[in-house]
């Protein structure tokens, strides 16, 4: 055979060429294929732009710090709970991985504290929809933080914020 090289493994697949296959399948195909071997994961991982991590009743927290390093071109991540699972090291993680973040859902991250909002203001300033309601610990200074970062947030949802959503926040101009 020539200089070509012939296949002779699945991990040497091309990247590019993976990610074409996976992008004409559904989302139970591709959750089968990503067994295949690490890099067929690591390669569905780095091609996803949407992620739902909402039904994810344990251990949430342990599975983003694992996750997001390989979602590099994540735009929108659902991580809302049902029982407070979520960190701010998780957070943390994903605002220095996740940089094309335009929409992400923390609703009921009754855990997370100021920190994550200063990551997310460093880490991701593309956000544009931030869904941070029933997150009671953080401040109105954290949230004024946030904003004068992430300049191009369209939509908040501060329900059930009542610390950060004070009348004298919400006049600030940033």
């Amino acid at each position: 055979m020539g200089g070509g090289g012939a296949i002779t493994e699945w991990k040497d697949i091309p990247m590019e060429l993976l990610l074409r296959i996976v992008s004409l399948v559904d989302d139970r195909t591709v959750i089968v294929v990503s067994g295949v071997c690490s890099g067929w994961r690591d390669a569905i991982c780095w091609g996803l732009t949407q992620l739902s991590l909402s039904r994810c009743k344990n251990s949430m927290n342990n599975l983003v710090l694992s996750l997001a390093p390989k979602l590099t071109n994540l735009q929108t991540l659902v991580l809302r709970q049902d029982k407070p699972q979520l960190l701010d090291n998780a957070i943390e993680t994903i605002a220095n991985c996740c940089h094309d973040l335009q929409d992400l859902d923390l609703s009921k991250s009754f855990k997370l504290s100021d920190h994550s909002l200063y990551a997310l203001a460093h880490g991701c300033p593309n956000l544009v929809k931030l869904n941070i309601s029933g997150c009671s610990a953080f401040s109105d200074t954290a949230l004024v933080y946030l904003a004068s970062f992430c300049r191009k947030i369209k939509y908040l949802n501060l329900c059930g914020c009542v610390k950060a959503a004070s009348d004298e926040v919400l006049k600030k101009p940033v």
